[in-house]
């Protein structure tokens, strides 16, 4: 299905990164996610289209912005510029016209060809660590025909490739790209169905069942492993019973390489204010050390590598 003229959407990419599989990596967020997670901490990514990022505390008040908009998209208030965001078309004029990098444009279009260049330029990382190159989100499997074209291309130059993915895609597309990925760090946020769809929007049925697919189809073409990644959220899934169910399903899988038990953070909440979104976990506060590692312990009981972060 895929076609190296595709073209995707990209929010940011991130070099020298160390926390999105193993090596030295330059990791691609591609824009769009179909889950909606309180805790999310890139929700920049998740409208599928560009969006404008407002930082006011880097403002200088030179009202550059506002004179360069063509749509009129910013106007003054109380001495300084605000967004009327109804009226912006996206011309990005304001973020070029901004001298204090108090505006940016989460998003833009690129090409196969363009991420296989940014790529290229860090493979000398990569050989020396045993990096690669990461997909991540958003979801990147909503913008499937350019995340596959990717993996297809950087495959024929001997990239290490992995994808972070939350499931919650087209079994197809899940399929096709293991044919072309080393590694996936696969999402499990709570296993109840009831529950997942409160906290994310969507049910888990068809993310458990990918899940158990693409085990499988590892498992019998011995290529590919799959790095579950459990963001450990008190009061959230941070119960015995989904801990011990998420180990149990952990233990099930007979390609999985590790897991990732990832405590919850509230680093992102900054770009809820500067985005006019609402965060929805400003009371919780990150589990502590105890939690933590009783929570690892119950995964390495089943021994299963287990690590915190990354």
């Amino acid at each position: 299905m895929s076609d190296e003229n595709a073209r995707g959407i990209v929010f940011d990419i991130k070099r020298y990164s160390i926390h999105d599989g193993p090596g030295i990596r330059t990791t691609f967020f591609l824009k769009g996610c179909p889950l909606s997670c309180w805790w999310c901490h890139n929700p920049e990514g998740i409208s599928p289209f560009p969006i404008v990022i407002h930082h006011p505390r880097r403002c200088i008040g030179c009202g550059r912005c506002v004179t360069a908009c063509p749509s009129g998209a910013w106007e003054w208030s109380d001495g300084r510029p605000v967004q009327n965001r109804e009226k912006c078309t996206l011309t990005a004029a304001c973020a070029r016209a901004c001298p204090s990098s108090a505006i940016e444009i989460a998003g833009k279009e690129m090409s196969v060809e363009e991420v296989l260049r940014e790529a290229r330029k860090d493979i000398p990382f990569f050989d020396e660590s045993g990096g690669g190159v990461t997909f991540s989100g958003g979801e990147p499997f909503l913008q499937a025909e350019f995340l596959i074209a990717n993996l297809k291309r950087l495959y024929r130059e001997d990239i290490h490739i992995a994808v972070d993915t939350s499931g919650f895609c087209k079994e197809e597309d899940l399929l096709e790209a293991a044919g072309y990925t080393d590694l996936f760090l696969f999402d499990i946020k709570v296993i109840d169905p009831k529950k997942h769809e409160y906290y994310t929007g969507v049910s888990n049925l068809t993310i458990l069942s990918n899940l158990r697919k693409l085990d499988e189809f590892l498992y019998t073409g011995q290529k590919g492993k799959i790095n579950l990644r459990f963001p450990l959220i008190p009061g959230i899934n941070d119960d015995h019973e989904n801990i011990t169910a998420t180990a149990d399903l952990a233990a099930s899988m007979k390609s999985i390489s590790g897991v990732n038990v990832l405590p919850y953070h509230s680093t992102g909440e900054g770009k809820y204010k500067n985005l006019e979104k609402k965060y929805k976990m400003r009371k919780v506060l990150p589990p502590d050390d105890e939690k933590v590692n009783e929570t690892m312990k119950m995964f390495s009981e089943r021994n299963i590598e287990t690590i915190k972060g990354g």
